[in-house]
C-alpha cells in the first residue's frame, strides 16, 4: 500500500508508536539491515568488495546490521568516530577496489552544519565516484529542507527507511539522494500519519488492470479518438497512438493533419487514421479523446483549437490533454463528474499558470494544486523526476519509477497514449486516479527494466517492453 511522505517529527511519532507497541529496536534494525543488503546484492557481483561507513548512531547500525547478510561479498567497515582522525583510513580504503559504499554515517537527525573535519571526509566519498548506496538519507542532507547541512554525499541510491522524507524529495535533493526507494515492512507498526503527499509501490497495483470476462468484445474496451500531428511532427503522432494501443482499448480512431495523413497511416495498422475536418461529428462515438501531441506546427487551424475547448468544457467522456494543446484550453468551472486529465512538464505547466520552470520545481505539489484548480479540478501529470498525480483537492501521488534516460524525445507522447488508452476503457473510468497512476508507474517501469538490461534504448524499444508482463 501506498505510505505517506512525512517530516522527521512524524517520523519520530511512527517510530515511538511502534516501540509502544513491542517491538524492538534491535528487530527492526536487524530487518533494515538484511532489506539493504539484498539491495547491495543486486548492485553488485558475487566476491565484490563493499564498504560500509558506519556512524555511531541508529543509521549506522542499520548499516552495520547488512553485513551479516552479505556472505557472497568481500565486506569492509569503517566504523567513523572522529572524521579527522578516520580520514586517512578512509582514504586508504578508497584506494581499493570496491564496487560499492554503503553510507551510514548520520540519518535523518542531524540538525545542524557539519564542521570542516565532515566536510572533507564527505568530499573524499564523493571524489572516489564509488556508488553509495546510503541508508535511510544520505550523510549530512537535511530531511526538511533537502538541503546539504555544509556537505552531503552523493549518492546513487537511498533507501528510505518507512518512508520518504518531505526534503528527499525536494528539487535540491536530487543531485544527492539519486535514485529513491522505499523499505516497507521492515517491522513498523502501520503508518499512523496521514500527509497531502503519497509514495507509489508496485503492489498498489497486484490485479490491475482487472481481468477481462471471457465474453467481452472490442466494444466492451471503449474507444478512444486521439487528435495528434502536424507537419514536422508526424511520429509523435505514430508513437501516441502505438503507447495507447499496449493498453488494450477496444478501438482507435488517430485524427490527423492532412499534411502528416500519409506518414501517419503508412506506419499504423490497427488503428484507424483519418483526417481531421471541422464539420463533421467524428467524436461521437469516442469513450475517450487525447489531444496534443505532435501539434506544434504554426498552421494548426484556429476552428480545432475552438473544437478543443468546446469539447474540454461539453464532452462528456474523459479527456486527456498533453503538449501543445495545453495552451488552448479554457480556465473555467466544470462539472464534478467529468474526467479531465492535463499531462504537462515544468515547462508548460509554468504557461499554465503564468509561472516559471524554476517556481514550478521549487514546490510541485503546489503547482498541482494551481493548475487543477485553474482547469476545472482536473487530473494533474506533472511529469518529470518523480512525476506527481494529483487533483486540487485530496492526496497526490508520487510515482518512483522511471529514469533519466526517458529524457528522450517521443516518451512523452507514449505515456499520454498509454493514459488514454486505459481511461478510454468503461470499466476503468469508475476510478480515473488509478489508472493514471498504473500508466505512469508502468511507463517508468518500463523504462527502468530497459535499463537493467543494458546498452542504449530508443522509444520504440520502450513500445515494445510495454507489451512485455510485469
Amino acid at each position: 500500500m501506498a505510505v505517506p511522505v512525512i517530516t522527521i517529527l512524524q517520523m519520530r511519532q511512527w517510530e515511538a508508536a511502534t516501540w509502544a507497541s513491542g517491538q524492538t529496536e534491535a528487530d527492526v534494525i536487524r530487518r533494515v539491515g538484511k532489506r539493504v543488503a539484498k539491495r547491495a546484492r543486486k548492485l553488485t557481483r558475487e566476491d565484490d568488495a563493499i564498504l560500509v561507513l558506519a556512524g555511531k548512531g541508529h543509521n549506522g547500525a542499520d548499516a552495520r546490521a547488512a553485513q551479516e547478510f552479505l556472505d557472497e561479498r568481500k565486506v569492509e567497515i569503517l566504523d567513523v568516530i572522529s572524521p579527522a582522525d578516520d580520514l586517512p583510513k578512509l582514504q586508504e580504503l578508497l584506494g581499493k577496489d570496491f564496487a560499492l559504499i554503503i553510507d551510514g554515517l548520520f540519518g535523518i537527525g542531524l540538525n545542524r552544519p557539519l564542521d570542516g573535519d565532515w566536510q572533507k571526509f564527505i568530499a573524499a566519498v564523493n571524489a572516489s565516484k564509488i556508488p553509495v548506496l546510503a541508508v535511510d538519507v544520505p550523510s549530512g542532507l537535511s530531511c526538511e529542507t533537502g538541503e546539504p547541512m555544509g556537505a552531503a554525499i552523493e549518492a546513487a541510491l537511498t533507501l528510505a527507511v518507512g518512508a520518504p522524507k518531505t526534503g528527499m524529495l525536494a528539487a535540491p535533493a536530487w543531485a544527492f539522494v539519486g535514485r529513491l526507494e522505499v523499505l516497507d515492512n521492515v517491522g513498523l507498526v502501520p503508518c499512523p500519519i496521514k500527509s497531502e503527499l503519497h509514495w507509489t509501490f508496485p503492489d498498489d497495483f497486484k490485479d490491475y488492470p482487472p481481468l477481462r470476462t471471457i465474453a467481452a468484445h472490442k466494444g466492451s474496451f471503449g474507444h478512444l479518438a486521439i487528435v495528434a500531428g502536424s507537419l514536422g511532427f508526424h511520429g509523435a503522432s505514430v508513437l501516441t497512438a502505438r503507447g495507447a494501443q499496449r493498453a488494450q482499448p477496444g478501438l482507435i480512431t488517430l485524427f490527423t493533419q492532412e499534411a502528416t495523413y500519409y506518414p501517419v497511416a503508412a506506419q499504423l495498422q490497427s488503428t484507424m487514421v483519418t483526417i481531421w475536418r471541422p464539420d463533421n461529428k467524428q467524436f461521437d462515438k469516442a469513450s475517450a479523446i487525447l489531444i496534443g501531441p505532435g501539434m506544434a506546427a504554426p498552421d494548426v487551424p484556429e476552428e480545432l483549437k475552438n473544437t478543443v475547448r468546446r469539447l474540454w468544457r461539453d464532452f462528456p467522456h474523459p479527456i486527456i490533454i498533453d503538449a501543445s494543446a495545453l495552451d488552448w484550453i479554457g480556465s473555467h468551472a466544470l462539472p464534478k463528474n467529468l474526467i479531465r486529465v492535463v499531462t504537462p512538464h515544468p515547462g508548460e505547466a509554468a504557461r499554465m499558470i503564468t509561472s516559471t520552470p524554476q517556481k514550478i520545481q521549487s514546490n510541485r505539489a503546489q503547482a498541482v494544486r494551481d493548475i487543477s484548480r485553474r482547469y476545472g479540478n482536473c487530473w494533474v501529470v506533472l511529469k518529470g523526476h518523480q512525476t506527481l498525480i494529483g487533483r486540487s483537492e485530496g492526496e497526490i501521488h508520487v510515482n518512483p519509477s522511471g529514469n533519466p534516460h526517458l529524457a528522450q524525445g517521443g516518451s512523452g507522447d507514449v505515456l499520454s497514449g498509454l493514459i488514454a488508452g486505459f481511461l478510454a476503457q468503461p470499466a476503468l473510468q469508475a476510478d480515473p486516479g488509478v489508472a493514471i497512476r498504473y500508466a505512469v508507474w508502468r511507463h517508468g517501469y518500463a523504462a527502468d527494466e530497459l535499463q537493467s538490461q543494458g546498452g542504449n534504448w530508443a522509444v520504440e524499444d520502450l513500445l515494445a517492453e510495454l507489451g512485455n508482463p510485469v
